[in-house]
């Protein structure tokens, strides 16, 4: 009895004390500089734009399929070609103001092949009316 006290007691030391490598990550992981941008106070009508930079921090090539958006306002422009590791690139958004009011936030959803798939930056801003600003 006392043999099998000890052997499970060495058992349960062991596997407290083992600890697992992490798995190192392989694929595309896409990086945001940033994830939020605010325009600050503009004038209804205004169009404004904003570079989102990111870099490709995983292994293998990052592929955008799809930059979508929360409104017809806001229209995305992206690469379409692959992004190696290690390689940086843009997204550049631009927003128009027509027929806005008041607070904006727009959130960009980033489909691709990335292991952190969908990725979202977001623009924000005050539209003021014309006579106000």
């Amino acid at each position: 009895m006392k043999y099998l006290a000890t052997l499970l007691l060495a058992g349960f030391t062991f596997c407290a004390t083992a600890q697992e490598e992490p798995m190192p990550m392989t694929g595309a992981k896409i990086v945001f500089s940033e994830s939020s941008f605010d325009f600050g106070e503009i004038t209804q009508g205004d169009r404004v734009e904003h570079i989102f930079e990111f870099e490709n921090a995983g292994t293998e090539p990052l592929v955008l399929s799809d930059v979508r958006t929360t409104c017809g306002c806001t229209a995305p422009q992206w690469p379409k070609e692959p992004i190696a590791p290690g390689a940086k690139s843009k997204i550049k958004v631009v927003f128009n103001s027509a027929g806005k009011m008041g607070m904006q936030n727009k959130v960009i959803t980033v489909m691709s092949n990335a292991v952190n798939n969908p990725e979202r930056v977001k623009i924000v801003t005050n539209v003021m009316p014309p006579d106000q600003k």
